[in-house]
């Protein structure tokens, strides 16, 4: 059964309708017919003057009627010069949030959304409504890092940045309001653009970026496509007219004499004009083109920084030109040299070019006639249909897109996705130890919200007539910690001191004073805690007389108090040497041993005190040392041996003297003389063969004697 199809196509100089016959996946036109408005009804695609566009429609309406029947519905596209694309990004805080769900990307893709629809009404300083009629996302970054999705992830911060477009509410309004005024019921919208494209370029076109400029009398369309969708779109006040009047003032013709000039120019190297003195010229197109030139200049030029621009400033992979104004004579061959692509990567397509099309012979197969049959087709395929959905209370229309969903009507009824999440609590600032720490507040619940009584999500979809209700998220608590939660380490330490157990605690001021550790954290608290770490600290807490043992050994030397730090007690911690200074843990075993009584000789040696000097000598042939006491300890009035030991706290005296100088006498404190028999009392005292003398300087090694001579 065949399918009828009305579509219109309202533009700024002419209203074009059409009709469809569609079987299958096959499309034919029955019918065709434009027709001019007749004052400035329409202004860069808008609406300004209701009632004179409802008058052409109506007219259009009754013509069409004539030969197909009635029609009651119709089909209609929104002008791509009244979108709005615009890219925006939204961050939230997840840490100490449990792994993202599905609704939590939602929430934060819908208020990225929010905030470009922002940006749109504040650079187009508007306080009109504009509505989204389609997002997608371009990047997701969870703690500075791009990810490809956020789902199930979870970290400190995460981020999304989207590019949404929008079409402001008025625009809608007032073609609703003229087909009213027409006797006609809006049966799907579409958009300029879209409809274009989806005829010219099929999805499998759409990864590559191409660029459709719809030329039309006042304006030019433009439409980018990239990576699989339409990136961006844009307007530029200067079209087919711009050529038109150049034309007009050259020749001097009235402006629909010059617009068939315009028209003549593209197939003939001469044509003839009536200028409005009525004087008929034959003029070549070279000519006129040398003449205009500079207008086609401007056109090109103003297109193609357009396509930049929405381009990130690069020129896209090929350039389509559709709508009456591309016919313009040069029109592609400037634009390839200001885009630098090559000629055949910019081309004018018309409706041949649409697949499974049925053309009849008398319609004229120009790129004029690619909008208004890709609005009907457009339509038919992907229709932009208005629903009624009451949020809040309060009633809302808006597009019904393939899936239409709850974060989509809370978008249109103006409510701030992220007003309905629940605040985070009051953080608390403390400090520990003198160092501030942040306790953040717990995070606010999601909110509830209900479809037509039943609950429901972001994703929810929503059909007509469908009733949404919101319930904002419970606030987040503050931070309820206990102090001991904040504090590093164990509160109790119990180790072994020389056999003994013993168990030493924290001690914990909160403002100065003391407390147990259990108290919960209040804002501005200043905790101070302080647990003995070093071994020094642990005896002096639990045995602190071992701390003396621990101390230099000290003694009274002539008055004077004197330690030997190098004699001490020992200290070993589980069976290894260490020091007081070092730390402890939980079941350690600590054992302190005293150190013995140093001898005098000890004492001496630390002291760096010389009790004596010595030299060895030869005495016949027999080797000697020879010594000289120079320093004498006695206790208590008692001269003291080397070998004796001293005790902590004794008082010593000591006396030291300058060594001497060694000399032959000494010999005799170390050496029994036997005299001879016969009673010679005279002797002869050799050094190393030498008669010396009992005051001659001896040396070590020297070699000496005692000759008796023999009596006469």
């Amino acid at each position: 059964m065949q399918e009828k199809l009305f579509a219109l196509d309202i533009g700024t100089r002419s209203v074009v309708g059409i009709i469809l016959e569609k079987e299958q996946e096959c499309y034919k036109i029955v019918d065709i017919l434009s027709k001019e408005h007749s004052e400035r009804a329409m202004l860069d695609g808008q609406i300004h003057d209701v009632l004179a566009v409802s008058k052409i429609i109506a007219q259009i309406k009754k013509r069409l009627e004539e030969t197909h029947g009635p029609l009651k519905k119709v089909s209609v596209a929104a002008a791509g010069r009244a979108l709005k694309t615009e890219r925006a990004e939204m961050t939230i805080k997840i840490g100490g949030k449990p792994l993202l769900t599905r609704e939590d990307v939602l929430h934060l893709e819908f208020g990225a959304v929010q905030e470009a629809q922002s940006i749109v009404a504040k650079q187009n300083n508007s306080q009109s409504t504009y509505y989204c009629v389609g997002y997608s996302v371009l990047y997701y970054h969870l703690d500075g890092q791009e990810l490809g999705s956020l789902l199930d992830q979870s970290g400190d911060e995460a981020s999304v940045e989207i590019i949404a477009t929008f079409l402001p509410k008025v625009v809608v309004e007032s073609l609703l309001a003229a087909l009213k005024r027409a006797d006609l019921e809006m049966q799907a919208l579409t958009l300029e653009p879209i409809a274009a494209i989806n005829v010219l370029i099929p999805a499998s076109m759409r990864r590559l970026n191409v660029a459709l400029v719809d030329i039309g009398a006042g304006t030019s369309d433009i439409a980018l496509t990239d990576s699989g969708t339409v990136i961006a779109y844009g307007m530029v006040p200067i079209a087919g007219d711009e050529i038109t009047e150049a034309i007009s003032d050259h020749l001097l013709l009235d402006f629909p004499h010059a617009e068939q000039a315009k028209r003549d120019l593209t197939n003939q190297e001469q044509i003839q004009v009536t200028d409005i003195l009525g004087f008929a010229t034959d003029i070549s197109s070279a000519e006129i083109f040398d003449a205009i030139h500079p207008a086609l200049d401007r056109l090109a030029e103003s297109i193609s920084s357009e396509i930049l621009s929405l381009n990130n400033a690069k020129a896209p992979k090929a350039v389509m030109l559709v709508g009456g104004g591309s016919q313009t004579p040069e029109l592609p061959r400037l634009l390839a040299q200001k885009l630098n692509l090559p000629e055949n990567r910019v081309a004018i397509r018309g409706i041949d070019a649409i697949q499974n099309l049925e053309i009849s012979d008398m319609i004229q197969k120009g790129p004029e006639l690619v909008t208004p049959i890709g609005i009907a087709i457009a339509a038919d395929q992907n229709p932009i249909q208005y629903i009624s959905v009451t949020v809040d209370g309060r009633p809302i229309r808006l597009f019904d897109m393939e899936r239409t969903n709850v974060g989509d009507c809370l978008l249109t009824a103006g409510i701030r996705v992220s007003s309905l999440y629940g605040k985070p609590g009051m953080a608390k600032i403390v400090h520990i130890n003198g160092h501030q720490i942040t306790l953040p507040g717990q995070q606010g619940e999601k909110s509830r919200i209900t479809l037509n009584g039943f609950e429901a999500s972001l994703d929810t979809e929503v059909r007509n007539a469908d009733i949404i209700t919101t319930t904002k998220g419970a606030d987040g608590a503050s931070p309820d910690t206990a102090i001991r939660d904040l504090l590093d380490g164990q509160m109790n330490k119990t180790v072994t001191v020389n056999g003994s157990k013993h168990t030493i605690s924290a001690v914990i001021l909160r403002n100065g004073a003391p407390v147990t550790g259990d108290e919960r954290i209040e804002d501005h608290d200043q905790i101070v805690c302080r647990m003995e770490e070093t071994i020094q600290g642990l005896l002096k807490a639990t045995k602190p007389e071992l701390l003396t043992s621990l101390q230099p050994f000290s003694f009274q030397l002539n008055g004077q108090d004197t330690r030997i730090r190098t004699l001490t007690g020992r200290i070993t911690k589980n069976g290894l040497e260490t020091k007081s200074a070092y730390s402890f843990e939980e079941g350690d075993e600590i054992v302190i041993k005293p150190s013995d009584p140093p001898t005098l000789g000890h004492i001496c040696n630390e002291l760096k005190i010389q009790q004596s000097c010595s030299i060895p000598i030869f005495f016949e042939d027999e080797k000697i040392i020879l010594s000289q006491k120079l320093a004498e300890f006695r206790r208590g009035g008692v001269l003291m041996d080397e070998n004796e030991k001293i005790f902590a706290g004794d008082s010593l005296t000591l006396s030291q003297q300058k060594p001497e100088p060694f000399i032959f006498q000494d010999l005799f404190r170390h050496i029994d003389i036997d005299i001879p028999a016969q009673g010679n009392s005279r002797f002869v005292l050799i050094k190393n063969d030498q008669e010396t003398t009992f005051h001659e300087t001896i040396s070590p090694g020297d070699r000496l004697n005692i000759h008796w001579p023999a009596t006469v």
